[in-house]
């Protein structure tokens, strides 16, 4: 495996270039899956920033990402927001996907909030759910894929970084209140991390269901394992876009083009409980 590390000074030059596109201070990041761009419509005062524009910033290619900064205000906080994500099955390595956090924290970031569609992998779940994401299991980092592999850079954290609460338990708490008022029904669960791009196999969604997932996608571990290596507070969503396959099938198939589809019907309720959050942070 080779992993290309970003220098602090290939960092530097992307922190520094975001923080001349705007008068914001922002200390709350959002990460925006696949199909949740809408959440960064709600964003007042925004300063849009291009990913193409940043220097040393990773592309956000797939479909469902616009890959754009949003920076302004969202319930009276200051916010960044990635419109899009890079992820591993595209080519790049673990160090370089990641890259945004360590910008973030360089910004002075010290909340983030991860969204993501998934694979409903819970049979309790249906498509349009939203789950609070309570632990992750990370199968590409337990297959040597780790974003911290490599020297360890002090300046951020501990060469062996605790992972025994990867997601604030205050933030969940916090959550599960505002949907609660709200109305909202949130799920909890487990979200595992495989690498993609292919979709699982009815066997191998049989597998993950056995080790103790709820829900599957080809992102968020990573960032979570170094916002967590960097001291942030991290929140994570999953919306459930469809439910996973557990039979070999000729009818039916899990196609990218339904993940969006079925995002649609969760955006809102994603958009009500992050705001909620925010504004009794």
């Amino acid at each position: 495996m080779t992993n290309i590390e970003p220098t602090a000074n290939q960092l530097q030059q992307a922190a520094d270039h975001i923080r001349r596109q705007t008068d914001h201070q922002p200390t709350i990041g959002l990460i925006l899956g696949s199909g949740l761009g809408p959440l960064a419509d709600e964003i007042g005062q925004a300063d849009r920033i291009p990913y193409a524009t940043i220097p040393h910033f990773p592309p956000a290619g797939v479909a469902g990402h616009a890959g754009q900064l949003i920076i302004g205000r969202l319930q009276e906080r200051a916010v960044l927001a990635m419109q899009g994500r890079t992820h591993f099955y595209e080519g790049h390595p673990m160090q370089t996907i990641t890259m945004p956090i360590r910008v973030m924290q360089l910004l002075g970031i010290n909340t983030l909030i991860v969204t993501n569609a998934s694979g409903g992998l819970n049979p309790a779940f249906q498509m349009g759910d939203l789950m609070l994401i309570t632990d992750h299991i990370n199968l590409t980092g337990l297959a040597g894929f780790n974003p911290l592999r490599g020297p360890n850079r002090a300046q951020f954290g501990p060469r062996f970084p605790s992972m025994v609460a990867p997601y604030d338990l205050d933030l969940q708490e916090l959550a599960k209140e505002v949907a609660q008022q709200a109305g909202i029904p949130l799920q909890e669960g487990v979200y595992v991390n495989v690498a993609g791009p292919s979709f699982e196999t009815p066997a191998e969604i049989r597998f993950l269901r056995t080790i103790g997932a709820d829900a599957v996608g080809m992102s968020t571990a990573p960032e979570v394992v170094v916002a967590n290596h960097g001291g942030m507070r991290v929140l994570g969503f999953s919306g459930i876009a469809n439910m996973a396959i557990t039979s070999p099938s000729k009818d039916i198939e899990t196609t990218h083009e339904e993940v969006l589809a079925g995002i649609n019907l969760l955006t809102q309720k994603l958009v009500t409980i992050v705001k909620g959050v925010l504004g009794q942070l």
